[in-house]
């Protein structure tokens, strides 16, 4: 199997802070803010939202990531491709069940298990699929061309063609209507980290940042367990019902309450005495409130490290169908306009 000849750790020791303009880094997270308000506003809108988020396949694409030498953004990149297509699957297996109502159950039943057992066959290879796209989306590092991508599903005992593997691209992007550019939480989260810096936050970003990157991948592979505490909390019972965890969903979507989340959850492990103020400076900056921070932290820590801030607040108020409403990325586009002096505290 290729693999490049430095470690992929290697690229981070030389993550700065700092370098960009401060007017590129104002737009970048009013882009990401108005981009981040429409996502929550279709989730309102689609009246709960299957998720495909196995703990088993996001630690597949993790390791794979590393055993090919790929930047973490690829890694997140991949899982949300494989999430959204695997979703475009069961919705067309489900439209299709809708349209075959009135034939006899017995047709029914060979459809849904000819369509199963065609998904479920050929999953690695869609998985696959999904990290090679993410890496020539970050075509300024490494590429997995298809030779390295066959020679890995060989290892694995599959005899695929590298004609099917461009198929295998091909469907995975026409699933998706050829949309699969969309910015991860690894984004909001190192724009984040440069406006807190400009901020002059008291916990440098470059300590931050190894941090966050440990705590994303946690919250990607603890997805279920930490979105469910958030959930419980929001409603205030141990068994939300059905239709609280589809008006919840949005919640899922809000990559920014994520980021500020898992930047609140680094600065305490990074310094305790310092979390109050960080979680301030990220009010400041987006608009979500205090209380939504914490608990977002505390859901992290706990579920993540085994530690939680010590005075976290009850938010069942606090949590709104929409964290980042139109109001809060107003506010976002309104302080990123003024002066880059007047962005510290």
């Amino acid at each position: 199997m290729d693999r490049a000849a430095g470690p992929r750790s290697a690229s981070l020791g030389n993550f700065q802070f700092g370098a960009v303009a401060t007017e590129t880094i104002e737009d970048a997270l009013l882009h990401l803010a108005r981009q981040n308000e429409q996502a929550v506003r279709e989730a309102v809108g689609s009246h709960g939202h299957f998720r495909f988020r196995e703990t088993r396949f996001v630690e597949f694409i993790f390791l794979l990531s590393e055993q090919w030498c790929l930047e973490k953004s690829v890694s997140y990149q991949a899982v949300e491709i494989l999430e959204r297509f695997m979703v475009k699957q069961a919705e067309a297996i489900c439209a299709q069940a809708v349209a075959q109502l009135g034939d006899s159950e017995w047709t029914e039943a060979q459809n849904w298990r000819a369509r199963k057992e065609q998904l479920c066959s050929k999953f690695i290879l869609r998985l696959v699929s999904c990290v090679q796209l993410a890496s020539k989306l970050s075509f300024h590092y490494k590429i997995i061309n298809n030779l390295t991508a066959l020679h890995f599903l060989q290892a694995l005992g599959y005899q695929y063609t590298k004609e099917e593997l461009l198929e295998s691209e091909l469907d995975v992007l026409k699933s998706l209507d050829f949309q699969i550019n969309r910015s991860t939480p690894l984004e909001y989260v190192e724009t984040l980290l440069e406006v807190l810096g400009y901020n002059g936050c008291v916990v440098p970003a470059t300590r931050l940042h190894a941090t966050c990157l440990s705590l994303l991948d946690l919250v990607y592979l603890l997805h279920g367990p930490v979105y469910e505490s958030l959930l419980r909390s929001a409603v205030g019972s141990a068994t939300p019902s059905q239709l609280q965890g589809e008006q919840f969903s949005p919640v899922q979507e809000d990559f920014m309450l994520l980021a500020v989340g898992v930047i609140a959850a680094s600065a305490f492990v990074q310094s305790h005495a310092c979390w109050s103020q960080v979680v301030r400076h990220l009010q400041s900056i987006t608009g979500i409130a205090s209380e939504s921070i914490a608990e977002f932290s505390y859901a992290v820590l706990t579920h993540g490290v085994g530690v939680s801030p010590t005075a976290v607040p009850p938010l069942q108020a606090a949590w709104a169908p929409a964290l980042l409403s139109p109001p809060a990325a107003q506010r976002v586009g309104h302080r990123l306009q003024r002066p880059p002096a007047s962005l510290a505290e």
